[in-house]
């Protein structure tokens, strides 16, 4: 859902609360379905927001990446140089060597 969502494609998700109401439930939660969201509309006014579950978990996923790198930045404006410890002190203390890392593949996500 981190593809830019064009104005047709916002339009065609809204949803009056009257559709619900016609018996046409099954047939919104298949456009959602397909679509990934829809926007509920009562008196033309947005009242809800359905969502796949796909969607929804991307969006917390955001929310928590979001909240890391805020908290993250938070410590690196607040840090002194005493803070940090030379790469060369951490590999030593946990008795590692630089050939040790570049014979390691590592699989960021």
């Amino acid at each position: 859902m981190r593809e830019k969502i064009s104005l047709s494609k916002f339009m065609n998700s809204l949803v009056p609360i009257s559709r619900f109401n016609k018996g046409e439930a099954n047939k919104i939660f298949d456009e959602v379905k397909e679509t990934g969201f829809k926007i509920v509309l009562k008196n033309n006014i947005p009242t809800g927001v359905l969502l796949t579950p796909e969607v929804y978990e991307q969006m917390i996923e955001i929310i928590e990446e979001y909240s890391l790198f805020l908290e993250a930045e938070k410590r690196m404006e607040n840090a002194k140089p005493e803070d940090f410890i030379p790469q060369d002190k951490v590999l030593s203390e946990l008795g590692i060597n630089k050939a040790d890392l570049d014979n390691t593949n590592v699989e960021l996500e």
